[in-house]
């Protein structure tokens, strides 16, 4: 639950015993990337163990944030569009070219894009999540922080392993089969695989079918090696694939413009964020297929390690929208709103760890390249331009016919952009170095020390088809109409002609270079307990809007001009945003005690020029924040006040402030959000369980109950609260009995008590006034039922 599940207890499968294991088990973690224990490290990480995993039913790796509370997963218009945020920091959700702010790591693997770390999780070990900037010892995109995910390795001692299925409600059915043992006295292996099926819970009533399933699959095998006693290899490769119908959205505001859609015969659920149902011409599709494969290999001196990881990873995520969310055949579903991303991506790691008696030290050598290409399309339906006529009193009609235009010129089914293309090469480079000096038995200095440096090469390319969005409407208007219609007309230009990059002019690619820092002091105050102090940065380098909103600053205008390509309508905007620098002051306490284990940590995190991305229901508007500031406080407790009863306490409260944002995309339009607080950051969130466990039949049993809980805030911050708020108040549960012949169950419900909150909220889009969002996912339940040999 929270920092310090000093709690745990050893594995569920086969342990009749459990409860009668040493009250504290001793944690390892990783976070500083060596082995330490959890209550040494001086770093604010919060450990959620497997045995948790499995007893919460933590499906995949969304579910997380139900057991931390200062980590919270957004998932939005697919089922690649998840964002990670940490202490209310993290972005990346909808751009390919805006890599997160918080790193993911599975077996010391970066995965440069959530996209493919979304798999069910498999023979999980633990999940750490470090918060807070870990730039020093993880490189560019951990300014926010990092969750880094250890699984099992392959056992060399006998053969084990288990098979199981999960029976739910929505006709849901999980199989997931692993099977590791000895191949050779020095070499073993492991194999794991799974399935995961589920029915939608978000009904189209238009076309009588359901969205928001689940259907996804993925493998997993692994090769030990120990050839000396020195020397240690660990292959691995895993695939995954995700074909779903995903994601709902629900209608918040009938505005102005559901008139139109209704004129035209369409439909749309009015005003009902938890109706889980809608109306669409066409349901969305989501196809996600990644695979990788690493090799780590350490070797052991005396005193020094070797480690050295190499990977290489493909994602191709494949989606097709109906994002009109509205039964009117405004988007052609062919190429309404079509994007197939291709990204490979390789990583190495060199690092060399060494031991004296005063001093633990590290150096090392990161080295990423990624190859991005995007290829997407934007189309209008045949209902698009009675749409627009309807919204302009027949507007578009008659400036057809006062334009000398062709009857049905305008809006014509198929116009838009029916080519998009975009790539980016990216080419990084880590250097870094920390260390541990012991000066007496109390007191340890730890100082780190990381330079970075970024190159990235971006293309842009779209071809415009839309002909009302390229006409001058101010000068063919201005001598009839006043400055008020001719708006009401230009509303109606949602695809104006693009200046494709590279073009001569603007810079197309970005180089950035970072020295961050890392200084601690940790002081063990008695045998129990430690007290830390210290003061960390982060980076993270320029990302680049690789979409159709990508447009030229302003300060580039006069050049473009100059140059002859400058196109009618074209507006001011940002084609990438400047590189996130994070700092965070922070003192912590840890403690453990027979019975209990606490922790503590108090903070001061700010990140200048944060990369914000906000939806303003025809686009994106990638921008930087001057600076946005958190300060806070992070406790949790882990409690054994009587045999066999663990109660488990973690809240976070956060003090969050736009310190400067001008410019923002706001309610009103463009704002200054200075001094504002900004939106989707709650400022208290907490997890408290109580798990019993005891003898029952002979086998080892357990009864587990969670309650999550958030408080109310703004979901957005260009959507007003009283029409998208979020709070959070939910139980979860679980039972379940393990025999010593294997055999186990586990009986769960999460969100028993049918909580109903927004993940996140925009305005609708083409439809001015009104706004849509993504309800959180109804009351689940069912039945777990493994074999363990």
């Amino acid at each position: 639950m929270g920092s310090a599940v000093a709690f745990a207890l050893s594995g569920l499968a086969g342990n009749a015993m459990a409860q009668n294991a040493p009250m504290l088990e001793e944690v390892i973690v990783t976070a500083a990337k060596r082995e330490q224990t959890l209550q040494e490290v001086p770093i604010a990480v919060s450990v959620v163990s497997g045995q948790q995993i499995e007893q919460a039913q933590v499906l995949d790796i969304k579910d997380l944030q139900t057991l931390v509370p200062s980590l919270r997963v957004t998932q939005l218009q697919s089922s690649a569009n998840t964002n990670f945020i940490i202490r209310g920091f993290g972005n990346g959700a909808n751009n390919a070219g805006i890599e997160p702010s918080v790193g993911v790591f599975i077996d010391g693997v970066y995965r440069s894009r959530v996209g493919s770390a979304l798999a069910d999780l498999p023979n999980v070990e633990r999940i750490e999540v470090l918060r807070g900037p870990q730039s020093t010892l993880f490189g560019k995109n951990a300014s926010a922080g990092v969750i880094n995910v250890v699984t099992a390795a392959p056992d060399l001692d006998e053969f084990s392993g288990s098979i199981g299925g999960t029976v739910g409600n929505y006709d849901q059915y999980i199989v997931k089969g692993d099977v590791t043992g000895p191949i050779t006295d020095n070499m073993a292996f492991s194999l794991f695989g799974s399935t995961n099926q589920r029915d939608g819970y978000y009904d189209n009533d238009e076309l009588g079918t359901e969205q928001n399933e689940l259907d996804r699959w993925n493998a997993r095998g692994q090769l030990l090696w120990l050839p000396t006693d020195r020397l240690q290899a660990r292959l691995i490769f895993d695939a995954e694939s995700v074909d779903e119908v995903c994601c709902g959205v629900a209608n918040l505001v009938d505005g102005p413009t559901g008139d139109a859609v209704r004129a035209l015969g369409g439909n749309l659920e009015s005003n009902a964020p938890f109706a889980y149902s809608g109306f669409y011409d066409f349901d969305p599709t989501n196809e996600i297929d990644t695979s990788g494969i690493s090799l780590q290999v350490d070797y052991d001196w005396d005193d020094i390690t070797l480690t050295s990881i190499t990977a290489y990873r493909t994602l191709d995520q494949e989606q097709l929208g109906d994002v009109d969310f509205t039964s009117a055949r405004l988007v052609d579903p062919q190429a309404g709103n079509f994007s197939d991303t291709e990204i490979d991506t390789f990583t190495q790691e060199f690092r060399i760890t060494g031991d004296t008696d005063n001093y633990t030290w590290m150096v090392g050598a990161f080295y990423f390249t990624e190859e991005v290409e995007i290829d997407g399309a934007f189309t209008y339906g045949d209902q698009f331009r009675p749409y627009a006529d309807a919204l302009s009193g027949g507007g578009v009609t008659l400036l057809e016919t006062l334009g000398g235009f062709a009857p049905g010129t305008f809006f014509a089914a198929g116009q838009g952009n029916p080519s998009e293309l975009s790539t980016q090469d990216d080419d990084t480079l880590s250097l870094f170095a920390q260390g541990d000096w012991y000066i007496n038995d109390e007191w340890t200095l730890t100082l780190g020390v990381n330079y970075t440096e970024v190159e990235k090469d971006v293309s842009v390319e779209l071809v415009t088809t839309d002909v009302f969005s390229s006409l001058p409407l101010d000068v063919l208007l201005g001598p009839f109409l006043p400055p008020e219609q001719i708006d009401a007309f230009k509303a109606l230009q949602f695809l104006p002609p693009f200046v494709n990059l590279p073009n001569g002019v603007e810079e197309d690619s970005s180089d950035d270079d970072e020295l961050t820092y890392t200084a601690r002091l940790a002081w063990d105050a008695t045998a129990n307990m430690n007290v830390y102090a210290g003061v960390s940065t982060g980076f993270k380098a320029s990302s680049w809007n690789l979409s159709r909103d990508s447009k030229p600053f302003a300060e580039d205008f006069a050049a473009l001009e100059d140059a002859g390509l400058l196109v009618n309508n074209l507006v001011p905007g940002t084609r990438f945003a400047n590189p996130e620098e994070s700092i965070v002051y922070e003192i912590g306490l840890k403690a453990e005690y027979d019975t209990v284990a606490f922790n503590l940590a108090v903070f001061a995190q700010e990140i200048q020029d944060f990369q914000s991305n906000v939806f303003s229901g025809t686009g994106f508007n990638l921008a930087n924040a001057g600076k946005q500031s958190v300060d806070g406080v992070e406790f949790d407790i882990n409690w054994r006040p009587i045999d066999g009863l663990n109660l488990a306490f973690a809240a976070t409260y956060l003090d969050a402030e736009y310190d400067e944002f001008e410019g923002a995309l706001g309610v009103n339009g463009p704002e200054d959000l200075s001094g504002q607080t900004p939106a989707g950051i709650p400022e208290f969130a907490s997890n408290t369980s109580a798990t019993y466990n005891f003898d029952l039949f002979g086998g080892y049993a357990y009864v587990r109950a969670e309650h999550v809980y958030e408080s109310d805030v703004q979901a957005v911050d260009n959507v007003p609260e009283d029409i998208a708020s979020r709070e959070i108040n939910m139980f979860n549960a679980s039972l379940g009995l393990a025999f010593n012949n294997g055999l186990e169950f586990n009986l769960w419900g999460r969100n028993l008590n049918e909580d109903e909150y927004l993940f996140s909220a925009f305005p609708a889009v083409a439809q001015a006034g009104s706004f849509s969002g993504y309800p959180s996912q109804p009351r689940t339940y069912g039945l777990t039922m493994k074999y363990a040999f």
